[in-house]
C-alpha cells in the first residue's frame, strides 16, 4: 500500500518558499524536503488541485513545480495513481559498494552502519554556507587547526557543558576517526600499551593498532562499567593511553555518570595514563530532559584529557568533520602529528558545520526525536519477535546491544544477510575475539524498515537456532569484503 502525504502537511513543510518565480521556489523547497527525508521516498504527493488550495497559489505554479521535480529526478508520474517521490538514480545510489558489496536489490536493509540519514535542516545549512564561501576563495584555503570561526563555535559548546575551552584548544579534523588517528600518532609509539574498552568502536582500535600500540582490553559489561575492575586493569598494565567512550558507549549505549568519571579519572592519574574520551555520540540523548542534564565532559574530571568530537553522528556522516579538544600545551604536538596526514579539513564543510552549530537548537531536537522513534520501534520489535534476547534500553545513542541465548551472533548475521538485512555481530566489536553471543541493531532507519529488519532477523535466528551448528566466531567474519563503519 502506497504512503501518502497530505496537502496540508506539504504546505506546512514548504513554509514561505521563494516566489520569484513561485514554481521554481516551490520545486526547490520540495527537492530539499525529499532529499533530507522529511518527505520520504515512494510517497504519493498531493494532487495538483489539493496542493493549489493548501498553498493558495495558482494551479500553474504547482503544475510547473511538479514538472521540475520530475525532470530533475525527484518525482515520477504513475499513470492513474499520481506523482510519487524518488531520488535521482534510485534508492541504491545512496549505498557505497565498499560498505555493501554484492548486496543487490531495493529490498536490502543496511544496519551495518550506525549512522542516520541527514536530518531536516541540513540542506539549508549547505545553502547558507554557499553564500559564505566566496569570502574565503581569495586565500589558500588551508586551516591546519581549523577555521577560527568554527574553532570558536566548538569551544563554546564545551563552555556551555562546564568545560572552559579556548578556540585555540580545538583542532578540526576530517571526522572522529581521523581525530583518533592523529591522537594515536601524537601520543603513542610502537609497543606502548593502550587501554581500550571491549566491546568498543572497531575503527578506532584499528587506528590505535596502526600506530604500533599494544591494546589492553577492559571489559564493558552488558549492564555497564565495573569501574573497580577497570581501575584494577589500569594499575596492572599502566597504559600510556586509555581510549574511552563515556557517552552512549558504542556499541552498548551505556552512559557513564559523573561519579564514575571522577573515580576513573583518579585511577588514570595515579598511573599517569592519558585519557582519550571519544564523545562522538555525546549529543544523542533522546529525551530533552537528559540532553539538558548530561554528565560533564570527562576532561572536566581529568584536566589533561584529550577529547574527540564528531559531526557525523550528531548531524550527518557525509559532513565528514570531527575535532580534537586538548590542553593548550599539547596542541602543537597534535599539529605536528596531523600535518603528516593532511593539512586541514575542507573549507566548505567547515562553513556548513559552523552554521549547523548556530542552528543546533533547531536541528538536534528533530534528529534526537527520529532516533528515539527508531529506538522504540527496534525495542518493541525485538521484544515481540525475539523474546529470548536480552538487552538494556539505552537513553541515547544509536543502537541496541543484544545478548543471545547462545554464541550464534556471527551465524545469525550471516543468515540475516541472506534475508536482506545487513548488521554486525559482536566479534566485530571485540578487541581480542569473543563476544559471539552479541549482535548490534542500530535504529538508524525508518520505524517501518526497522520493524521489518527485526522480523527478518527473527526468522534468521529461528533458522540458525534450529540448525544448532557450531560457528567459527572469527572477528569480522560476517560480510567479508565489507568496510565496517561503526
Amino acid at each position: 500500500m502506497s504512503r501518502t502525504v497530505s496537502a496540508q502537511r506539504v504546505a506546512t513543510l514548504v513554509g514561505d518558499f521563494p516566489r520569484s518565480p513561485a514554481y521554481a521556489g516551490l520545486a526547490d523547497r520540495l527537492r530539499v524536503l525529499v532529499g533530507d527525508g522529511r518527505i520520504g521516498l515512494g510517497v504519493r504527493l498531493p494532487s495538483e488541485r489539493e496542493l493549489t488550495a493548501a498553498l493558495d497559489v495558482s494551479r500553474t505554479t504547482v503544475t510547473r513545480a511538479y514538472d521540475v521535480l520530475r525532470e530533475s529526478g525527484y518525482a515520477e508520474a504513475r499513470r492513474g495513481s499520481g506523482t510519487f517521490t524518488r531520488v535521482p538514480g534510485g534508492r541504491r545510489r545512496a549505498h557505497d559498494k565498499a560498505l555493501m558489496p554484492g548486496a543487490g536489490g531495493e529490498d536490502v536493509i543496511d544496519l551495518n552502519c550506525a549512522a542516520h540519514s541527514a536530518p531536516p535542516g541540513l540542506a539549508e545549512a549547505y545553502q547558507r554556507a554557499t553564500e559564505q564561501l566566496p569570502a574565503y576563495l581569495g586565500g589558500p584555503g588551508y586551516f591546519p587547526l581549523g577555521m577560527p570561526a568554527l574553532q570558536a563555535r566548538i569551544a563554546a559548546t564545551y563552555d556551555a557543558r562546564g568545560l572552559p575551552t579556548a578556540p585555540e584548544q580545538v583542532m578540526v579534523t576530517a571526522g572522529a576517526l581521523a581525530a583518533a588517528s592523529v591522537v594515536a600518532r601524537a601520543f603513542t609509539a610502537a609497543g606502548d600499551r593502550v587501554l581500550v574498552e571491549s566491546p568498543t568502536y572497531p575503527n578506532a582500535t584499528e587506528a590505535l593498532r596502526g600506530s604500533g600500540a599494544r591494546l589492553v582490553p577492559a571489559t564493558v559489561d552488558p549492564d555497564g562499567w565495573d569501574v573497580d575492575a577497570l581501575a584494577a586493569t589500569v594499575r596492572q598494565s599502566a597504559p600510556r593511553l586509555a581510549y574511552l567512550i563515556p557517552d552512549f558507549q558504542n556499541p552498548t549505549g551505556h552512559l557513564m555518570d559523573d561519579a564514575q568519571r571522577e573515580e576513573l579519572a583518579a585511577a588514570l592519574a595515579r598511573t599517569r595514563t592519558l585519557a582519550v574520551a571519544d564523545e562522538a555520540h555525546q549529543a544523542l540523548a533522546h529525551s530533552p530532559a537528559l540532553a539538558a542534564s548530561m554528565p560533564r565532559p570527562f576532561a572536566a574530571h581529568a584536566r589533561d584529557a584529550i577529547t574527540i568530537g564528531s559531526a557525523s553522528k550528531s548531524f550527518w556522516g557525509g559532513l565528514r568533520l570531527g575535532w580534537v579538544r586538548a590542553p593548550l600545551d599539547q596542541v602543537d604536538r597534535l599539529l605536528r602529528a596531523r600535518v603528516g596526514v593532511d593539512l586541514g579539513a575542507p573549507v566548505f564543510e567547515q562553513l556548513v558545520l559552523a552554521d549547523l552549530l548556530d542552528h543546533a537548537d533547531e536541528v538536534l531536537p528533530v534528529h534526537r526525536a527520529r532516533l528515539a522513534a527508531g529506538r522504540e520501534a527496534v525495542v518493541a520489535a525485538v521484544r515481540q519477535h525475539l523474546p529470548s534476547w536480552r538487552f538494556r534500553v539505552p537513553e541515547g545513542g544509536l543502537a541496541l546491544w543484544c545478548e543471545l541465548p547462545a554464541p550464534l551472533g556471527t551465524a545469525v548475521t550471516e543468515e540475516a544477510a541472506r534475508r536482506g538485512v545487513v548488521l554486525a555481530p559482536g566479534p566485530v566489536f571485540a578487541v581480542e575475539g569473543g563476544l559471539d553471543r552479541f549482535v548490534r541493531i542500530p535504529w538508524t532507519s525508518s520505524p517501518e524498515s526497522l520493524t521489518e529488519a527485526v522480523r527478518r532477523l527473527a526468522a534468521a535466528w529461528e533458522h540458525v537456532a534450529d540448525t544448532d551448528r557450531p560457528t567459527p566466531g572469527r572477528r569480522g567474519s560476517t560480510g567479508a569484503g565489507r568496510v565496517m563503519v561503526a
